[in-house]
């Protein structure tokens, strides 16, 4: 066929191009309810703004269902309707072609490589324990990292952890982030920060005997430079900062991770203090508490190196984390440990005994960093999360909640183990291969939603949850870091409505056999999305709950 992989973005694109009109006009239905009627719908109200009367030519809408692309999905229909022009996709040959091998080899991530970000998390310089607004604010580091990786964009993750303490709420919560001490590297980039600083003239020497902290190399006057350079988006109290080591040593380590920074497009930079500097962005991700502290770090980088990439900082800000009711402060060690005994009591009440076999523990470790990351990552970032911590706020059975996922996931694995043990004993034929599968059997419009919904659009969502636009004004950027926890929410709640209403497995009679091939086909696939979106979350699929 030479057609590649169906995209909602290029069949959109077609869709308009056919009206002859440059503004969107299109939109993908989503509801259960228009499903059953149309796939695609251009709004009566876009309609009368685009045409005289809201009249379409009527050539231009005979000539929708043969329109054609390298990702357009093949459609049947066009019609005008009370609502607006309707089109409904060939439903099969979508089947056939999401579901089928791709006709070529696609491009990995590696060979599409756009650049290089830095994610900065200030969060994991605390001196003091980590709380659970210090953990939203990584959890969302390490998730973005995951995301942007997949697009095939190089990461460099800061500060490296120091060895000089323990980690252990972040291996416990699988976050993979980087440790070391620095070296004769870092000292050197120290020893240049203090050089530049020597020559800047916004620095002035501190004069001993007025209750300057000890450690304080010199101060700053940060908010002059800031008027003379006309930036905006800092806050107005940015005054005078007070410069220690440990201050040089940020710094440093961000200007480390620069240079180590891999990208496959050197530009031309302006001149910079600091040779071998690869043009890319850096991203500070803070909790709202931290964000004052880093645009000061922000504007005495620029200070100091006025390179392109300083240039280009961008803040990434983390709503509060409102705890109901502590008795105490709660650190974020706390905080998972309740999560995990809630965990096990929860799995207890539900499966009795068998979630107190030991095969159980991984399980419910699994299922405890499910709960926090959904807990912490499925409400937009720059929103107040409240964490509700009574001994009832936690549950295998909510339908928002991270363990929710992790069931439906394990359920496909059940599925497909069952499955395989009934072609052992010789009750199904194996799977045949996928060019041989009858797609016209998937009529069941669960079948429809779980592929135009999401085997269809995933691609894309992960493409937009890595997006970094630009801030419109200042320094702050919003990322759509709740989308992939949100979309794994609602493709767990339309499978498991699909799977309670109909059985996938159905007796061995021949003549049944070409649906359920072709339903653990769409499955498979279904399955194999489920896998994808949680190792964006550090989530292992499970086999079994």
């Amino acid at each position: 066929m030479g057609e590649g992989r169906p995209e909602v973005a290029a069949t959109l694109r077609a869709l308009n191009g056919a009206l002859g009109r440059p503004a969107a006009l299109w939109v993908k239905e989503t509801s259960a309810r228009n499903l059953r009627h149309r796939d695609f719908l251009a709004p009566r109200a876009a309609l009368s703004a685009a045409f005289p009367g809201g009249q379409v030519p009527p050539e231009a809408v005979s000539a929708v269902p043969s329109l054609r692309g390298p990702a357009v999905l093949p459609l049947r229909l066009c019609r005008q309707t009370p609502a607006g022009l309707a089109v409904q996709v060939r439903r099969p040959e979508a089947f056939q072609r999401l579901l089928g091998p791709l006709p070529g080899p696609s491009p990995t991530a590696a060979e599409a490589r756009t650049g290089c970000v830095v994610l900065h998390c200030p969060a994991l310089r605390s001196p003091a324990a980590l709380r659970p607004r210090h953990l939203r604010s990584v959890l969302l580091a390490d998730h973005l990292a995951q995301l942007l990786r997949a697009q095939g964009v190089g990461v460099r993750l800061v500060p490296a952890l120091s060895e000089e303490r323990s980690w252990d709420v972040l291996r416990q919560l699988r976050i993979y982030w980087p440790s070391g001490s620095g070296g004769s590297s870092l000292t050197d980039a120290i020893s240049a920060l203090k050089a530049a600083l020597g020559r800047c003239p916004c620095a002035a020497a501190c004069e001993q005997g007025l209750g300057t902290a000890e450690g304080v190399i010199c101060k700053v006057h940060l908010k002059s430079f800031v008027e003379q350079q006309g930036l905006l988006g800092y806050d107005p109290n940015l005054d005078v900062l007070l410069v220690t080591e440990g201050t040089l040593q940020s710094l440093a380590e961000l200007q480390e991770a620069v240079q180590q920074c891999p990208v496959s497009y050197p530009m031309a930079l302006p001149a910079s203090r600091f040779p071998s500097s690869s043009c890319c962005s850096i991203v500070h991700v803070v909790n709202c508490e931290e964000e004052f502290q880093q645009q000061q770090l922000d504007v005495l980088w620029r200070i100091l190196d006025p390179g392109a990439h300083t240039a280009l900082q961008k803040h990434l800000v983390c709503g509060p984390v409102k705890v109901t009711n502590p008795s105490s402060p709660i650190g974020a060690d706390q905080y998972f440990q309740l999560r995990k005994r809630q965990m096990y009591e929860a799995s207890v009440m539900k499966y009795g005994e068998l979630a107190q076999d030991e095969a159980w523990t991984e399980v419910i470790d699994i299922l405890t960093v499910a709960a926090i990351r959904f807990e912490m990552l499925s409400t937009a970032h720059r929103s107040q999360i409240t964490l509700e911590l009574e001994n009832n706020s936690i549950s295998t059975k909510g339908t928002k909640s991270g363990a929710f996922v992790m069931y439906n996931c394990a359920r496909l694995a059940t599925l497909f183990n069952t499955f395989q043990r009934a072609v052992e004993r010789g009750t199904y034929p194996p799977l045949p291969p996928v060019s041989e599968l009858n797609f016209s059997c998937l009529r069941e419009e669960g079948e429809w939603l779980l592929l135009f919904n999401y085997l269809l659009p995933f691609p894309e969502v992960l493409q937009q949850a890595a997006q970094l636009p630009p801030p419109s004004k200042g320094i702050r950027i919003t990322a759509n870091t709740e989308t992939v926890c949100k979309f794994l929410i609602q493709l767990s709640m339309d499978f498991s409505s699909y799977y309670n209403r109909v059985h996938i497995l159905g007796e061995p009679f021949p003549h049944l056999f070409d649906q359920m091939f072709a339903r653990l086909q769409l499955l498979g696939a279904v399955r194999d999305l489920f896998h994808s979106a949680l190792a964006t979350l550090h989530l292992p699929p499970l086999s079994q709950i």
